[in-house]
């Protein structure tokens, strides 16, 4: 979480458009051309050119002969890819709705194979709120979102995540002792739900909830930042959780076709 005074909400359309066009990659019978590309993704050839050349440039495509893209070898991160452009169509109304409601920001992160990532963000319309950033890694052991994907993660992957990232202490209430990061962790499985009480930065709270898929598993969870000024008692506490949980549960139901 990262402290804000700016006004206005943002949503990476960038990042969604190369998620998107990865998908569409995918799905296709083999290398596609740009104008076959830029015509599923509704954009202009030159801004399609764009696109494809900067997904070249990080490895995730390969031209090949006459300009025809198609994945690179070794991306292994198709499913992922397209989780996660189903997520952002079907997060980001939801999470519009939840921060009108709630007037916090609200913000939508998907595990990846060796990191935990912010993929959208709504911001709170109070001109003094907590904010985020897309493409923001989140700590697993200190951040909502971190914390709450971490904890329903087999023994083996928590590890991993916790080893890639490290664990580091942010503020005086970071948990890094292991033992007490293993506690969290169970108590985060038996609720349901994770919070980051002034453990990512100080004067700040986050509440995370995950998103089940249908046997069970988490690779993404939602969250609500405010200022600790405005968490309140406990009631309004149980209100953000169950507006959390209402929504989690939304997203999951339209990913499953519900």
């Amino acid at each position: 979480m990262v402290k804000s005074r700016d006004k206005g909400q943002y949503f990476s359309r960038a990042v969604a458009k190369a998620l998107e066009a990865l998908e569409v990659l995918q799905a296709g019978n083999g290398p596609m051309a740009l104008n076959e590309v830029a015509q599923r993704l509704q954009l202009s050839k030159t801004s399609t050119f764009r696109l494809l050349r900067t997904l070249e440039s990080s490895g995730c495509l390969t031209a090949g002969e006459w300009g025809r893209y198609s994945l690179a070898p070794g991306v292994n991160s198709v499913v992922s890819t397209q989780t996660v452009a189903r997520l952002l169509r079907a997060g980001i109304p939801l999470m519009q709705q939840l921060s009108r409601q709630l007037r916090e920001t609200t913000s939508l992160a998907a595990l990846f194979d060796n990191r935990i990532e912010v993929i959208a963000v709504v911001e709170s319309p109070q001109p003094i709120r907590m904010s985020n950033i897309v493409g923001h890694i989140l700590p697993p052991n200190a951040s909502s979102l971190g914390k709450v994907i971490t904890a329903f993660q087999n023994e083996d992957r928590r590890e991993k995540l916790l080893r890639s990232y490290g664990v580091y202490r942010f503020t005086g209430h970071t948990i890094t002792d292991r033992t007490e990061l293993d506690h969290e962790f169970a108590r985060v499985r038996e609720q349901k739900f994770a919070t980051d009480l002034e453990e990512s930065v100080s004067d700040g709270h986050c509440f995370g909830v995950p998103i089940f898929a249908p046997a069970g598993e988490v690779g993404s969870a939602i969250s609500v930042s405010l200022p600790k000024a405005r968490v309140g008692d406990n009631d309004h506490q149980k209100a953000i959780l169950a507006a959390l949980r209402a929504t989690a549960d939304q997203i999951a139901a339209d990913l499953r076709g519900v």
